[in-house]
């Protein structure tokens, strides 16, 4: 005799499902993989015509590819902040890449900081993987951190996060062949985040010809780590994987393989960098081939995570969903003028400029999503929180999470799942956009097609309908637009000790 499976939603007792049904009320796997200062236009499917990116352009044509999606920050540790916390950095407690470093250590000949990372996550605000625990989730994240130095009140290990591999300290994450990586594994029975020590790395220096002696090239030894624990998932519970890749940040090294062949033979005349002791990057040849190898290589990884999916018959499942922390980069040699990689936008990383802000962002879940969509619906890294709660089932998440602790905790995100899932007629929209960021003393908000851009207090208005590029200012053509902006700035902002802007003046 079959057994009937009945379903309790709220105060109503709905009657038996259909097995395709009840399948169908499973919760979704989610995997969330975050690059490090990708470009708008560095992908094929964003219109990028020298670099290789099958895997992620077939990403984008199985789902929803969106044209309007904003990074938290135009640096690393506050964007980051911004998607762990569902608050925009007018709000959330890390808004800048503030680095803590304490003593030294030596490694063979290298001398690497004891204690290393950044500014942790407020202890009293909920953070992502803590809500995905809660409902029922293992977790897993690969890669950068940086939300919280090592043994500080906000480490993985304390955050909600069972099995962590990667950089703690993304100051660390500047190479790829590092002295050290970071482990925090419930499975292996550790206590709190520990080192690995690279040690075949240490016995090269860090810096100087013999640096390309080292052969642990952390990259892969990341993505490797994040497919076993892919590897391992079942279908009894439910996995939020976090994959925070660091390419094709900084320094543009990688192994001397197939990938990075074909582009050395593919550029004419490539580049050169000389390199720079004091920020640790060395003297490279070939600076397009290793950029453009980079991103290919990273598409490699997006291609057999989507395999490992497909292999273990959980793709219709699992919500798959790539972006960058923020616009492109010129460290270590980089070149973004020559690939277009800001595509029709301004600005660059630590700007916030369209360049510096806005970024690529995917979603695949077949199935649900409907593919080879192109969606222009404007949203930000803090409306992921309560994205990722509708997609699960969480009501009212704000409430429910809120912290005891604090007079005002701020959730300010909107959650896009009626986009993602074909409702556009119940979507709903932010009245504005807002950023901060400490470090080039700038202020950007957008509301609707206008955008205004605040640098060391000084206002500069767009209209982003007509000027993408932001080359036009039109404040004194529309004072009362700008006042009216410049009243979302004094609304949005909160002081914070660590991270201090010039409101405008």
């Amino acid at each position: 005799m079959e057994t009937k499976k009945w379903i309790w939603l709220g105060s109503t007792l709905l009657a038996p499902l259909a097995a395709s049904a009840q399948s169908a009320l499973k919760k979704p796997n989610i995997i969330f993989i975050l690059c490090d200062d990708m470009g708008y236009g560095d992908l094929g499917c964003y219109g990028q015509q020298y670099i290789s990116t099958p895997n992620i352009d077939r990403m984008a044509a199985e789902g929803m590819r969106f044209t309007q999606a904003y990074a938290g920050s135009p640096v690393s540790a506050p964007s980051r902040a911004s998607l762990m916390t569902g608050q925009h950095t007018g709000h959330c407690e890390v808004r800048g890449n503030k680095e803590y470093w304490s003593g030294s250590m030596k490694y063979g000949n290298n001398t690497e900081y004891t204690v290393t990372g950044q500014h942790p996550y407020d202890p009293d605000h909920i953070i992502l993987p803590e809500i995905m625990k809660d409902n029922g989730y293992t977790t897993g994240m690969f890669g950068k951190w940086a939300g919280g130095y090592e043994g500080s009140v906000s480490t993985p290990d304390k955050r909600g996060i069972d099995e962590y591999f990667g950089y703690i300290c993304q100051f660390q994450a500047h190479l790829y062949y590092p002295n050290f990586l970071n482990r925090y594994s419930k499975k292996a029975g550790d206590k709190q985040v520990i080192r690995i020590t690279m040690d075949e790395n240490i016995k090269h220096p860090m810096y100087g010809p013999d640096y390309m002696k080292r052969p642990q090239y952390s990259a892969d030894l990341i993505h490797q780590e994040a497919m076993k624990w892919l590897d391992d998932r079942t279908t009894d519970e439910p996995f939020y994987g976090l994959f925070t890749y660091t390419l094709p940040h900084a320094e543009l090294v990688q192994p001397s393989d197939s990938i990075l062949q074909a582009y050395k033979k593919h550029f004419c005349n490539d580049k050169s960098f000389g390199g720079s002791q004091g920020s640790r990057y060395n003297a490279i040849d070939h600076v397009h081939a290793q950029f453009a190898g980079m991103i290919t290589r990273l598409d490699a990884y997006v291609g057999e995570i989507m395999a490992k999916l497909e292999e273990k018959g959980m793709a219709e499942n699992t919500i798959l969903i790539f972006s960058s922390d923020n616009g492109p980069h010129e460290e270590g040699g980089a070149d973004p003028t020559f690939f277009n990689r800001d595509g029709l936008l301004q600005g660059l990383k630590r700007q916030c400029y369209e360049g510096g802000i806005r970024i690529p962002f995917i979603v695949r879940w077949p199935g649900q999503v409907k593919a080879g969509i192109t969606n222009p619906h404007q949203l930000a890294f803090y409306d992921i929180m309560p994205t990722f709660c509708e997609l699960i089932g969480v009501e009212n998440y704000t409430e429910k999470y809120k912290s005891t602790k604090k007079e005002t905790d701020y959730f300010d995100g909107i959650s896009f799942a009626p986009t993602l899932l074909g409702r556009d007629d119940k979507q709903q929209k932010h009245e504005h956009l807002y950023w901060e960021f400490n470090e080039t003393n700038q202020i950007a908000v957008r509301k609707g097609d206008w955008k205004l851009l605040v640098k060391q207090g000084n206002c500069l208005l767009f209209d982003l309908a007509n000027d993408i590029h932001e080359d036009n200012n039109v404040a004194s053509r529309y004072p009362a637009i700008v006042k009216e902006l410049k009243e979302i700035v004094k609304k949005e902002h909160t002081p914070n000790p660590y991270f201090s802007v010039t409101l405008p003046r």
